[in-house]
């Protein structure tokens, strides 16, 4: 992979060409409603952020049983299949490759959620931290349920069903998300999954499901239009096992075996990460993988540039700055200032409000002046 110098500079991902090196993260906002059906606001809002290289869309849930947070979408029904599509439509003739982002929850869920039955996990270990808020309100997490091995298999399966629907919804390619505690996190590390059959103890035992999952996602996506994302430093929904190193270099490896498009590497801090050791960095994961390296969490312009320039990183995704400059691109290369991310009290409510009304610098500057 050749080096970039700047954010600016075009790549290719497979057949897909990239304007820039900057993705949009994916974020869960909370628009799609009680029944997870992406809508017409939700299309304006990706359709705001198109001058990225590449979008990542929010996590969306593969199944019912995925299910783990307020008014998150879908992909597992017609209709949202259909209310998709009206994103991948307004997205599709501004030339920006949009990727849907595969969700189960697992454990980091609550029974509310599911008319009364435990959330599921590789193992009966507790998330143990704050609240979760509920469609009933904030709630303690409780201990979830193990899956059968025949649960595990139609978990798998209803991954494949995502994929092949987010192909008739019009995306670019899949993200796969194996990263900050959700259900492939928990089957991944230690921590979380104790289980003594295939899919625990080993390190091959313990990434049997992520493999599984991808194995799937491939019958349906050629590899270059699929990503894996991973959080080797996570704490985020009390993770974090004493052998992280171990894990995720050989995770890196097996990933690279199946020739992914790209590997999306949440390398920073502001998730927290593990007192027992020094964090994982890109640079440990460029000569494992191949394809392309996403770097993401808490990147400025200038630190996003310097992993570029060292060759460890051939993308980066930004997040929260993206929340609050729906043309983050343009403000980067003209050097224009960033509207700060610090009211976060709307990020998550109904409506447009916190969502589709910051306006680009352009505009905003123009109104001022």
């Amino acid at each position: 992979m050749m080096k970039a110098t700047s954010l600016f500079e075009p790549i290719s991902l497979g057949n897909l060409q990239l304007r820039n090196r900057i993705a949009m993260a994916p974020m869960t906002r909370g628009r799609a409603g009680k029944e997870r059906i992406p809508n017409e606001l939700m299309a304006e809002y990706y359709y705001q952020r198109s001058s990225a290289g590449l979008l990542i869309t929010e996590a969306t849930v593969v199944s019912q049983q995925g299910i783990g947070w307020i008014d998150s979408p879908g992909i597992f029904t017609d209709e949202m299949v259909e209310g998709w599509r009206k994103v991948t439509d307004k997205v599709k003739p501004t030339g920006t490759p949009i990727f849907l982002q595969l969700w189960h929850c697992g454990r980091a869920s609550h029974s509310d959620f599911h008319n009364g039955e435990l959330p599921v996990s590789a193992s009966a270990v507790r998330l143990e931290g704050d609240q979760i808020h509920t469609p009933l309100g904030k709630k303690p997490y409780e201990t979830p349920r193990a899956l059968s091995l025949d649960e595990i298999q139609a978990t798998v399966n209803d991954y494949r069903t995502g994929a092949m629907n987010a192909k008739a919804a019009g995306f670019s390619g899949v993200e796969v998300h194996g990263a900050n505690g959700y259900l492939i996190n928990q089957f991944l590390d230690s921590k979380t999954n104790l289980r003594q059959d295939q899919y625990g103890g080993s390190l091959e035992n313990r990434f049997r499901f992520f493999r599984e999952v991808l194995e799937a996602v491939l019958e349906i996506w050629a590899p270059e239009q699929v990503g894996a994302r991973i959080s080797p430093n996570g704490v985020f929904n009390d993770m974090g096992s004493e052998n992280f190193r171990e894990t995720y270099l050989y995770v890196a490896e097996e990933l690279n075996k199946l020739k992914l498009g790209y590997l999306h590497i949440m390398d920073g801090l502001a998730f927290g990460f593990h007192e027992k050791g020094e964090p994982m960095t890109l640079a440990e994961f460029r000569p494992i993988f191949q394809g392309i390296i996403v770097g993401n969490c808490g990147y400025t312009k200038e630190t996003a540039e310097e992993r570029l320039v060292e060759g460890n990183a051939d993308v980066i995704a930004f997040g929260r700055p993206f929340i609050t400059n729906p043309d983050l691109p343009e403000r980067f290369k003209n050097n224009w200032p960033l509207n700060p991310a610090e009211d976060m009290s709307l990020w998550y409510t109904p409506g447009a409000e916190g969502y589709t009304d910051y306006a680009p610098f352009e505009s905003s500057y123009s109104v001022q002046s």
